[in-house]
């Protein structure tokens, strides 16, 4: 069965975290994606390794369905193969530090004369102007796009998220942009420049506290369960940031993540009070409306959770979605990778690796039903070298002296 990207090659310049999370979402959708790598790989084959001299899981779960090259961009010849290259992708994606291309010789004129098909897409930290030239990584990215100041409690300090909205949030945006412009390509015939600023793509991922920030303006947000709001959106804790009160509430038998995560909606509040033994509020006009409930949504809380305490997060799952209640266990590490309604979707799949024996990692979230997903270990460093260069018309000899010679 033939795949969504079949045809699209993409020459993979990327590293660390945001560049390969787009790539990856690029080949399990079919592309040809060929991670160009200096002859020492990239940084993250060594970091946090669990194995001594085996690729860290932090690459293989980043760069499944590739294949690797190398190549030593600062010699003539590596600089005179990569122009080959460029001239037979459909996009080169690429998160260097700003400017690090055009130091290298290729700048957009110059990939645009190479290929005018091309398809030129970057990661950076931030857009053109004050912020442009500083470094930005994952925490840096939630700090300045606004995460961070909106997340934890009132009392603390700014928290970052666990989930890697800077890095992989930002690869994701890129997938988007690529797909828009290879779309884009078919009625113009012109590739063309695309860029995602990792501050941007957090900030976009933030938009509702910003809506916050504005109805502010007009009084404090009801919603939130913090007795003083100033200026700015505070943090607020597990407070659901929308229409519907939610919070965590505690489970047995009592362990960090025994809780789960309880939405009241208004039809809810009926069938929960019957449930947690407490009928008579169902109609009691103190509790029985979404506003009545509304200056003590701690005290209602409350109240669920003394029941919630008495049972495990999946009984209380089970016996809430029974009455239409929405809800969610907070579900561990452990808990997801073991998880067998998980591993059935294909969203944590385990893979065959030629020297770690296997490994598990997650699996592609986009489905397309006419173009299956089947997750393939990462690469070998310099793997595919002769496949790739052989087809550029370097044979075997030739490649061995440009690897005595430093160029791969």
């Amino acid at each position: 069965m033939n795949k969504a990207l079949d045809g699209v090659r993409v020459l993979d310049m990327t590293h660390v975290q945001s560049g390969p999370s787009c790539t990856q979402i690029l080949a399990w959708l079919g592309a040809d994606v060929i991670k160009l790598e200096a002859p020492t790989g990239d940084i993250t084959r060594q970091q946090l390794r669990d194995l001594p001299d085996v690729d860290s899981l932090y690459f293989t779960m980043l760069n499944c369905n590739k294949r690797s090259i190398t190549l030593n961009m600062k010699s003539e010849r590596g600089k005179e193969i990569f122009t080959d290259l460029v001239k037979s992708a459909d996009v080169l994606v690429e998160n260097f530090a700003p400017g690090a291309i055009d130091r290298m010789g290729f700048t957009w004129e110059r990939l645009q004369l190479l290929n005018p098909r091309l398809v030129f897409a970057s990661i950076k930290g931030f857009g053109p102007g004050r912020y442009e030239d500083f470094k930005a990584y994952e925490v840096v990215a939630q700090a300045m796009g606004g995460a961070m100041s909106t997340t934890g409690f009132e009392d603390g300090p700014p928290t970052a998220t666990g989930a890697q909205i800077g890095d992989s949030g930002t690869g994701i945006h890129l997938v988007a942009g690529i797909l828009a412009a290879l779309y884009q390509r078919t009625n113009s015939g012109q590739g063309q420049r695309v860029t995602v600023a990792m501050q941007e793509a957090v900030l976009n991922l933030t938009r509702v506290k910003l809506r916050d920030q504005q109805r502010l303006s007009h009084g404090p947000l009801a919603e939130y369960p913090n007795e003083h709001f100033g200026d700015e959106v505070p943090r607020s804790g597990n407070a659901s940031g929308g229409g519907q009160p939610g919070w965590a509430l505690k489970c047995a038998p009592g362990g960090p993540n025994d809780y789960i995560y309880v939405i009241v909606q208004p039809p809810g509040w009926a069938p929960i009070a019957k449930l947690i033994g407490k009928p008579e509020l169902a109609d009691d006009p103190d509790w029985s409306t979404p506003l009545a409930r509304l200056d003590k949504l701690d005290k209602m809380f409350a109240l669920i959770e003394q029941w919630t305490e008495q049972h495990t997060k999946f009984e209380v799952m089970d016996k809430l979605n029974a009455l239409n209640v929405p809800c969610g266990p907070i579900m561990s590490t452990r808990e997801l990778i073991e998880d067998e309604t998980l591993a059935e979707l294909g969203a944590v799949v385990e893979v065959k690796h030629p020297q770690r024996g296997s490994f598990k990692t997650v699996g592609c979230p986009i489905k397309l039903s006419d173009s299956p997903v089947q997750v393939e270990t990462s690469p070998g460093l310099g793997e595919h070298n002769p496949a790739i260069y052989g087809a550029l018309g370097i044979d075997t000899a030739e490649l061995e002296e440009l690897k005595a010679a430093g160029v791969v």
